[in-house]
């Protein structure tokens, strides 16, 4: 493997967002932001063929006396940055979690017990899948914010155009993603780690509103809270064990109980960066940021970042009380939120409780640590990360155009808006229909649920399941639904629509590819982290996958054969014989002329957020503080 294509890849996004910082001129920010991600796309496929050729391990860096003094002055940067605008805006505990941590950290780096010489970057499937979905999409997805901000901007007339610092901390952010999923070093990962979370931080509060600004201090401080388990876990580490390294972190897991304490600390970070219950809401106000950070950071990489850890912690979770208290979050954080989402109408916090659902079942299949569910978890990584993108983007150029994100304003848009209601489609399907692959792993989770015998995961996973079809299908029928509408302008820019169409067939090809890539690529890299893996797609489910590939593709193309020339006839709603003649308005029994309104139902009273929110986050961090308690008190 070649370091320079290694080392381009995380240090070459840095330098793009400093030329971004310093460019005033939109086009050529837009010229900047396509070459850029070109170069990052076709540098991860670079890297991913030459890594197919050879197919193992690769462990990268093993001096780096170097690149750890830089990492420390990117550290001490980070919390004077950190400090500086807690004490700008009167947020003081903040800076004090970033405080504790760093100086941990640096303690480790400088004074700390002496530590085993080790490759710092490894290069295998689960870090070539990530650098996949962060470069293809994340590079997607700045292209789509080049013509998404300009909408914006024209739309948002109060808010600052600000947009050489939103492209920055998009770069700034890919890089950092890069250099988190290529790092075996602990020390480089929770750099990169925090990197991340000041990205997001930053880009939630772009509009500086006091509601932005207060949001981006609540997601900065929960994702320090988990940064403060990372370093604690690596402190313990280093001192009790003499390495830094995750892989020997994993492996000391099985010699006895002395690892499950930092194992533990390190999954509540990830708990904290995922965004599972109790920590949800800083996800939840992270919609407040321009839609290309909420599909960036929040919905398809950094909330990713968590997940990838729990994946790399999964063989030391099988079995034991970090795995039950992992499997337990995220089996209820799948079923709360997915309730939650019912009462929903607007587009974006749909998504968001849907993004916290999803998470929460891969968090509930990491902690059960089998092969099979960590099987499932890595395909609902890929297939979220696609169809979540898309989704956000979608409700973005649908929000620019209808100046609403409301799911109700959302009906007929099959008429009115067709290319961004098929992409919506295309989506929402890919989250929760056959034969995409969301539903292919909920159907292998189910199986590896029962499998383990855990019968609470079980009904967390059957009722989360059908919540879940609850709020997609009401989105679904408001798209497709052939109301008569007033004609909309499409206002999509192309380079929107190109990323648009880009996530849409990778979504759909991915269908295609699915026993494939299960085959060739997934399956052994079980196999690698567990000694053997059976297959988890029977060739019942194989003959069926095929068969609806065929029916999504030739029951369409003969829909359309048949009504091709049919012509739109629109009739008058019965209303029981009061309508009043033009089908928009009917007689009540008083004899009162009322608008007819057809929505869908919210039940807010039975799945509201002031009904669930406060004892769902109750019961999460009890189970938290409790499940922790006991793995110290083993440990000591």
């Amino acid at each position: 493997m070649n370091l320079n294509l290694i080392a381009f890849l995380i240090l070459f996004p840095f330098v793009v967002a400093v030329i971004q910082k310093f460019v005033k001129n939109n086009k050529i920010r837009g010229g900047v932001t396509y070459i850029g991600a070109a170069a990052i796309i076709l540098t991860v496929a670079a890297i991913a063929a030459t890594w197919i050729t050879k197919q193992e391990s690769i462990e990268l860096l093993v001096n780096t006396e170097i690149i750890d003094k830089v990492i420390i002055c990117g550290e001490v940067f980070l919390v004077c940055l950190i400090t500086y605008l807690s004490f700008k805006y009167k947020k003081y505990p903040v800076c004090l979690l970033s405080i504790v941590q760093t100086a941990m950290v640096i303690w480790v780096d400088v004074a700390g017990p002496e530590l085993e010489e080790g490759a710092h970057l490894l290069i295998d499937r689960m870090s070539l899948i990530m650098m996949v979905i962060v470069g293809v999409i994340g590079s997607l997805i700045c292209v789509y914010a080049v013509g998404y901000l300009a909408g914006y901007h024209e739309h948002h007339k109060e808010v600052e155009d600000r947009r050489p610092y939103f492209f920055m901390l998009l770069f700034v952010f890919l890089g950092a993603m890069f250099g988190l999923v290529l790092s075996k070093n602990l020390l480089w990962m929770d750099f990169f780690w925090e990197i991340t979370s000041v990205c997001s931080f930053l880009l939630i509060g772009y509009t500086r509103t006091e509601e932005a600004v207060n949001n981006s201090f609540r997601a900065l401080w929960m994702n320090l809270l988990g940064g403060l388990g990372f370093a604690t876990a690596i402190v313990y580490t280093a001192v009790t064990a003499g390495t830094v390294d995750l892989g020997d972190l994993v492996a000391m897991a099985s010699t006895g109980s002395i690892a499950l304490l930092p194992i533990a600390l390190l999954a509540f970070a990830a708990l904290t960066k995922s965004a599972q219950m109790p920590f949800s809401s800083w996800l939840l106000g992270a919609m407040v940021a321009p839609t290309p950070s909420s599909a960036l950071l929040h919905s398809a990489t950094m909330v990713k970042a968590g997940v990838y850890l729990l994946i790399r912690l999964a063989p030391a979770m099988t079995g034991n009380q970090v795995g039950l208290m992992i499997s337990t979050i995220g089996g209820f954080t799948f079923f709360a939120a997915s309730m939650l989402a019912i009462a929903q109408s607007d587009g974006k916090k749909v998504l968001a409780y849907s993004t916290i659902s999803n998470l929460g079942l891969i968090t509930a299949c990491a902690g059960i640590g089998t092969s099979e569910t960590v099987w499932a978890a890595v395909f609902l990584i890929i297939f979220h990360a696609v169809s979540k993108s898309m989704l956000f983007q979608g409700v973005g150029s649908i929000e620019n155009s209808l100046h609403s994100r409301d799911v109700e304003d959302m009906g007929g848009l099959l008429r009115s808006l067709p290319k961004l209601a098929w992409i919506m489609i295309i989506g929402i399907c890919g989250m929760y229909l056959a034969p995409f692959g969301m539903l292919i792993s909920k159907w292998a989770a189910i199986s590896a649920f029962i499998d383990s015998g855990n019968v609470l995961m079980i009904i967390f996973l059957i009722f989360g399941s059908a919540t879940t079809v609850f709020y997609w299908s009401k989105w679904l029928t408001k798209l497709v639904s052939l109301k008569k509408v007033e004609p909309v302008k499409n206002v999509t820019q192309k380079n929107q629509m190109f990323s648009l169409y880009i996530h849409a067939c990778a979504m759909i090809c991915l269908c295609f590819v699915f026993p494939l890539l299960s085959a060739q690529y997934v399956l052994p890299m079980i196999e690698g982290m567990y000694g053997a893996a059976a297959p988890v797609i029977s060739d019942g489910n194989l003959y069926t996958m095929a068969i609806l590939l065929v029916a999504i593709v030739v029951f369409p193309a003969v829909m359309y054969l048949f009504t091709r020339n049919m012509t739109d006839e629109y009739t008058q709603s019965y209303l029981a014989g009061v309508n009043t003649g033009d089908g928009s308005k009917f007689v009540d029994s008083f004899g009162g002329e009322k608008d007819l309104v057809v929505s869908n139902w919210y039940m807010d009273g039975i799945f509201g957020e002031k009904k669930l929110t406060v004892p769902c986050t109750i019961i999460s961090a009890v189970i938290i503080v409790v499940m922790l308690c006991v793995i110290m008190g083993g440990a000591f």
